[in-house]
């Protein structure tokens, strides 16, 4: 009894095989359907490598939401020389929330030569070229997040020539924090000093002959400090072509949540838009000479998540890789055969039909000649 079900079970499998094998006597083998099992094989090959480089890569993956946080303060990290001694310029921030002057108690003015050494005019060239490649191609900004540098790439090195010439410009370098709504970092003539209606600088001991804001951002960006990461102004060199000269930049910040596989951390991208001009009151330019970053936050909020393929994925394409080739290549062979096939047929025939069987009185005969009873031996 218990045969009698394994002979039923296995009967049953077999008639559920979907893979039907053929015996080998009738498989036929040639040149043809070897070339092209070859070209099956070296594509399979070239395709499977390419698709496991595929696997191995990673993607940066977009997300938008709304900010709902309004209470956090922001972070602001700045780095900018001004061709201009320590002791004429102040620089603070204006929260036009509460109009009034943020605390710029974070910042260092270190007095240093505005020329570069040759080291560091390399550095910003590479700084400049990147920048106007992140322009023309946007997809780098995703290998710059996810290479994650261990030290910053925008931080100039320290000057080594031991030059010594006078500082003749003054470094403003460190971090504020502001609240998170819009306001005006800005650096001009004169220390800032408080005022209750607002806020002023000390500037009228200063001569307009020593205004020169020509300036070098060697850093400039918004929330936690990721090295690394090359901001839209860093590598940035202004030269003023006039004593009483205004630069502004106006930024939109963009909160951004970044998640890779090297770091998770909380930073700010922007955009930004410049514009320079002289002041000149007789022409009606009016303005304070300076440089004067107006900034906005957004109020989206990016989250930036490094992705990779799942295994079953991989899987999945690599087996429609396959089989497809596989497919295909039996079609179009098929197709190519078929199509010989009546190529050669037609010339056949057509041999056939061009023979001439000559007859007894001298004539000849273009007809196919009879087949006789000795022609089938």
């Amino acid at each position: 009894m218990r045969r009698l079900n394994r002979k039923k079970t296995l009967n049953l499998m077999k008639e559920l095989d979907a893979f039907p094998k053929v015996p080998e006597s009738y498989v036929e083998t040639s040149a043809s359907g070897g070339t092209v099992s070859l070209i099956a094989f070296t594509t399979i090959a070239f395709l499977t490598i390419m698709e496991f480089m595929v696997y191995r890569d990673t993607w940066m993956k977009y997300e938008y939401e709304v900010d709902k946080d309004f209470t956090s303060k922001l972070r602001i990290n700045i780095d900018i020389t001004v061709a201009m001694r320590c002791q004429y310029v102040g620089a603070d921030v204006l929260d036009l929330a509460e109009t009034m002057v943020a605390s710029a108690d974070g910042l260092i003015y270190e007095p240093v030569v505005f020329e570069l050494t040759p080291q560091q005019k390399e550095l910003q060239r590479m700084l400049q070229l990147i920048q106007s490649r992140l322009q023309e191609e946007h997809s780098l900004q995703d290998v710059i997040f996810k290479s994650a540098f261990k030290s910053a790439s925008t931080a100039l090195p320290p000057r080594e020539d031991n030059s010594l010439q006078s500082p003749d410009a003054c470094r403003i370098h460190g971090h504020l924090y502001v609240n998170k709504v819009a306001g005006n970092f800005h650096i001009t003539v004169g220390k800032a000093i408080p005022h209750p209606r607002g806020h002023a600088h000390l500037a009228a001991l200063v001569s307009h002959e020593s205004y020169n804001f020509s300036h070098r951002i060697d850093h400039l960006s918004f929330g936690e400090l990721i090295p690394g990461i090359i901001n839209p102004l860093d590598g940035t060199e202004k030269i003023a072509s006039d004593h009483n000269q205004m630069f502004q930049y106006f930024i939109t910040v963009v909160p951004t949540k970044l998640h890779t596989y090297k770091i998770s951390a909380e930073t700010h991208q922007f955009s930004v838009t410049e514009r320079e001009r002289v002041i000149n009151h007789a022409a009606g330019s009016h303005g304070v000479s300076g440089i004067f970053m107006k900034y906005d936050i957004s109020s989206l909020m990016v989250t930036v998540t490094e992705e990779h393929m799942p295994f079953w994925q991989f899987l999945v394409r690599l087996c429609g890789i396959i089989g497809g080739i596989f497919s295909t290549t039996g079609i179009l062979h098929g197709v190519g055969r078929f199509v010989a096939e009546i190529i050669f047929c037609r010339f056949r025939l057509g041999s056939y039909r061009s023979t001439s069987v000559p007859l007894p009185d001298g004539h000849t005969s273009n007809h196919l000649p009879l087949m006789t009873e000795n022609s089938t031996h």
